[in-house]
């Protein structure tokens, strides 16, 4: 299932509306200075200027490439769980039967551990992707202004509802109450569904062979598990993306200082020949000023916005809508009444939870 995101221009402009503001009225007071107050000594030399742009392009640059690294292994691991799901759920309706038992028990007790060990398995992926939503000390992007306008605008569904109340609809109270006891709720629930096909096989409803690929089946998901827990639990190294924002910072203050006497220059060049475009010229470096400015802040926005795949950004993995997907595959295998099965969780602003 893949993330169905659309954006325009508009939507990316009024992102960063804040910092355009800034960098218009920065390069416009420079100019101000330069031009009408005869403040000339507000030169700075193009090359160091140059120099540091493109040491903050290089790392920027391998700033996004690292966060972009973030999100598609993320991606590829939910992939993987997409997968493996589907396949616990097909083993689990063909491996548990009365085949290799001597007193066959009833076709309702078989459906009932059917159902156990599904429904297990659901709450397991819910339990795993309340706990890539819980808030990290580094994870700090839900507080900037314009991601906060985003957050109020959507639902995302971990903060909409609690785990504990989810849990309700696919364990039975004592389970519920085991699970929510312990720290890493997500392995516990892998335990029970170890302990319960161990039990299946000692009654003769699992044999032996099918036992194994149930269990090995619950190593690919504690493996599945461990990734997603690594990328949510390790931040992105501070150094780099530190080093980052203060390199972009330092080069759009000098950007003005290096671009504005550069574009009056030029204006002086036309003026012979073109007088009111000579005249004004140097006026257009307010705009352009503020154009690479917005360019490498927005770049190293981006990079810091997709630093955490599982935070709940518009950019991030949709977990919610991954997790759900598979609850709705797995309870029309069950043939459940189709008013019996949760909807997909709805896309709020063209975005997947």
């Amino acid at each position: 299932m893949l993330t169905k995101k659309r954006y325009s221009v508009k939507d990316m402009v009024l992102w960063t509306r804040g910092e355009t503001l800034i960098y218009l009225l920065y390069a416009g007071i420079i100019t101000v200075l330069y031009k009408v107050f005869g403040f000339t000594f507000l030169n700075v030399p193009w090359t160091p200027v140059a120099l540091i742009g493109t040491a903050v392009a290089f790392l920027v640059g391998f700033q996004n490439n690292s966060a972009y690294g973030r999100i598609w292994e993320a991606r590829m691991i939910w992939g993987a769980i997409v997968n493996t799901s589907r396949t616990w759920g097909m083993k689990v309706q063909d491996m548990v039967t009365n085949e290799h038992r001597e007193v066959p028990v009833s076709n309702d007790e078989i459906r009932q551990h059917k159902k156990t060990l599904v429904y297990r398995h659901i709450a397991w992926m819910t339990a795993l992707r309340y706990a890539m939503r819980q808030r990290k000390s580094w994870e700090t992007q839900h507080k900037a202004k314009t991601n906060q306008e985003w957050r109020d605008m959507i639902h995302i569904p971990e903060e909409v509802s609690t785990l504990e109340d989810n849990l309700i609809m696919y364990l039975s109270e004592e389970e519920r109450q085991y699970v929510l006891s312990k720290g890493n709720k997500q392995t516990a629930l892998l335990y029970l569904q170890s302990k319960h096909i161990r039990e299946l096989k000692e009654k003769g409803l699992i044999w032996e062979f099918a036992f194994l690929e149930l269990e090995n089946v619950l190593e690919s998901l504690f493996t599945h598990q461990g990734k997603s827990e690594r990328i949510k639990n390790f931040p992105y190294p501070r150094q780099y993306a530190s080093l980052g924002l203060y390199l972009t910072r330092v080069f759009t203050i000098l950007l003005p200082f290096g671009l504005i006497p550069e574009f009056a220059e030029i204006g002086d060049t036309m003026v012979d020949d073109f007088f009111l475009v000579g005249k004004y010229f140097i006026w257009i470096a307010v705009p352009f000023c503020a154009i690479v400015s917005w360019a490498f802040h927005t770049m190293e926005r981006l990079a810091r916005t997709g630093e955490n795949p599982f935070e709940g950004g518009p950019n991030d993995v949709p977990i919610s809508t991954i997790s759900r997907g598979i609850e709705i595959d797995l309870r029309q295998m069950l043939d459940e009444e189709v008013n019996d099965i949760p909807s997909q969780f709805p896309e709020e602003k063209h975005v997947q939870m």
